[in-house]
């Protein structure tokens, strides 16, 4: 079953995305599907090895208490 999910990502970010997806011929849906199951199942596909920065940021989110609204606050004093 598929579901919808919805991620707040920087502009710049979502930009790059879909020119990487234009050229792999994946979905951005796709990729990001892709990346879900390699780090759930922590296996490597060939050329998909994880940088250090990715690795770092695996398990970081564990226990997070931040909410919708943190995040409304953080972009209202972002963009004063």
């Amino acid at each position: 079953m598929n579901t919808k999910l919805t991620l707040r990502l920087d502009d710049r970010l979502i930009e790059r995305a879909k020119r990487y997806s234009n050229r792999s011929g994946k979905s951005v849906s796709q990729l990001v599907s892709d990346y879900f199951a390699l780090i759930e199942t922590d296996e490597l596909i060939p050329g998909t090895e994880l940088t250090p920065r990715v690795r770092a940021m695996i398990g970081s989110l564990k226990g997070a208490t931040t909410t919708e609204d943190d995040y409304r606050r953080h972009l209202e004093e972002k963009y004063r």
